[in-house]
């Protein structure tokens, strides 16, 4: 290669850089800790691959939720389906960009190395919060949500009353039970994988079974819409399949 060749090849790769460097983009995430453990493991990924960097902050839906009603600025956020409609009515979300990411379905969980009662039928549910010490969850997660409808269904809500830990997140309700302060926990599957301390007892049976569901949204004044759509198309594709099932959620 002649120098003339070697200079303008080093000029164009040069270019290409700078433009690269122009077309990379700081998108903000609000997303509940329902997803955490697939976001943590894909993000990364989807940085590498397209320069962008994602700031993402975590949290209990609800909270993310009233935090954008209080005027923080996001370009993408994933929360709960409510939510999420809700935001897309007071015109804070694109409809047209709400996306189904994935789901997870509840679990019980109990301190790691704890004895593991049966909650393989709604039967054997009754018994073991029957006989449980204490239960803890997230008063305002969506499991949380759950679980207080599922006590009033079986008409359990007044018997349990005085074992009913409710918490303020996801994180209080894991560290209740690692602890020791409570002898259930009842969570997001994918919010009990990950936590050190605890181990999952099992999911709530099929016939009362509910589902931590997690829905995007671009923010309608979204500095970097294209960028927050380009993150939805990354974490829908089937290549990513088999991460939303080591994390506990199903598609």
């Amino acid at each position: 290669m002649t120098l003339t060749r070697v200079a303008a090849a080093v000029a164009l790769a040069g270019l290409v850089l700078a433009q690269s460097g122009l077309q990379a983009a700081q998108i903000t995430v609000l997303c509940s800790n329902g997803i955490k453990a697939v976001m943590e493991e894909l993000v990364p990924e989807f940085e590498r691959a397209t320069k962008h960097d994602v700031n993402i902050t975590y949290g209990l839906a609800a909270a993310l939720k009233r935090q954008i009603d209080g005027g923080e600025r996001f370009d993408l956020a994933i929360l709960t389906p409510a939510l999420i409609d809700d935001l897309i009515k007071t015109g804070q979300v694109a409809a047209n960009t709400r996306a189904v990411i994935a789901r997870a379905p509840i679990g019980f969980m109990v301190r790691a190395g704890a004895q593991k009662p049966d909650v393989r039928t709604t039967e054997a549910v009754r018994r073991t919060l029957t006989a449980s010490q204490s239960i803890a969850y997230a008063r305002e997660g969506s499991s949380g949500v759950y679980f207080a409808g599922l006590l009033d269904k079986l008409g359990m809500t007044e018997g349990l009353k005085p074992k009913l830990r409710p918490m303020g997140s996801g994180e209080e309700t894991s560290a209740a039970v690692a602890k020791g302060e409570a002898q259930l926990g009842v969570l997001p599957i994918s919010e009990i994988l990950p936590v050190p301390g605890v181990e999952l007892l099992g999911p709530f049976p099929k016939d009362v079974q509910g589902y931590a569901v997690m829905v995007a949204g671009v923010g309608s004044s979204a500095a970097q819409s294209a960028v927050a759509r380009e993150l939805i198309a990354f974490l829908m594709a089937p290549a990513r399949n088999a991460v939303i099932t080591k994390k506990g959620m199903e598609r």
